[in-house]
């Protein structure tokens, strides 16, 4: 899969987990741009993060520092009270002192009760305040744990696309090389119990003999897979019975890869291959040279029927492989 398709996959990975529930109301999570390149799409997610990390220190910095204000405007609040209640609790005291005294006394209660309502208007506001930045943090805490669902998500895709790449490759260039006729061996088997030769000139001239992929009865029946345009053969039998080589050869490739499931390809020199998908197990290492009739699998059930499904290739090309097994 290309960089920009790996992109893509990022961001639906993304936009999944928003879909999910996972996304703050805040939508901090649709906040991302969806970019095409992978390394973007993750770096704007981490800063976006980076962010969220920022405010939420910012906010509890405040809050401490609101923490203390509140204290000290409620310390002064409950001052000014009781103040302002001894002054109304005087009641016509001061007219003994005549009208001045009155007066002074009622300007000091208006005074009093000026700075206690601005006191507790200040403490209110501060609290109000105080109240905001809580429930920032939780919207903060919220849109982190959505973030970091997308981050693992976008990972997870990240990595299933990387292995995925990684096994294209791998499958790509199983064909691409091969052993035999100036490759980099030249296998100790024969074909069928012959004598031991080159399996460059031994599989071309096995035509037709090739051993049967399974032992015993089996359902054959053409398919293919997709993206072959050569034909191949659907071998049914029951899970578990064990697929064998049709001739000798050397594992290309021992891994599961997209519409084979799991798979075994062998090099049988001169470019020819077998391929053997829809395995349950996989008995072989890439590298490993097999025997005419060697294990290499077990049958599995692809979710239609239990079966595998085999080809033979001539380079990338696939071809009949019907006349090959005789049949």
């Amino acid at each position: 899969m290309r960089r920009g398709a790996l992109g893509v996959a990022l961001v639906a990975a993304a936009a999944a987990a928003t879909m999910n529930g996972q996304a703050a109301p805040g939508g901090a999570a649709l906040a991302l741009p969806l970019a095409a390149d992978p390394a973007l799409a993750l770096a704007a997610l981490d800063r976006r993060i980076a962010d969220l990390d920022a405010e939420e220190q910012s906010d509890k910095q405040e809050i401490t520092r609101l923490g203390g204000e509140v204290a000290l405007r409620h310390a002064q609040v409950v001052a000014r009270g009781r103040g302002f209640y001894k002054l109304t609790r005087a009641g016509l005291l001061p007219v003994g002192g005549g009208f001045d005294a009155l007066v002074v006394h009622a300007m000091h209660v208006e005074r009093a009760r000026r700075q206690l309502v601005t006191d507790v208007e200040r403490e209110t506001h501060l609290r109000a305040r105080a109240g905001d930045l809580a429930r920032d943090l939780e919207r903060v805490a919220r849109d982190r744990v959505a973030l970091a669902s997308q981050r693992t998500s976008m990972d997870a895709a990240r990595l299933a696309m990387e292995d995925e790449q990684r096994r294209q490759a791998a499958f790509d260039h199983a064909f691409e090389s091969s052993t035999g006729a100036g490759g980099d061996y030249v296998a100790v088997y024969g074909g069928n119990g012959a004598a031991p030769e080159t399996t460059a000139s031994a599989f071309a001239a096995a035509r037709g003999r090739l051993l049967f992929p399974v032992a015993g009865r089996a359902e054959v029946r053409p398919a293919h897979r997709e993206g072959t345009d050569g034909p191949g053969l659907e071998i049914r039998a029951p899970v578990g019975t064990p697929v064998r080589a049709v001739f000798a050869g050397r594992v290309a490739f021992a891994d599961r890869y997209g519409p084979y499931g799991r798979i075994v390809i062998l090099d049988h020199g001169d470019h020819y291959y077998t391929v053997s998908g829809d395995l349950d197990e996989i008995d072989v290492k890439i590298g490993q040279d097999v025997g005419p009739g060697e294990r290499v699998g077990t049958v599995g059930d692809d979710g239609q029927g239990t079966m595998i499904y085999f080809e033979v290739r001539h380079g990338s090309q696939t071809i009949a492989p019907g006349a090959w097994l005789g049949i």
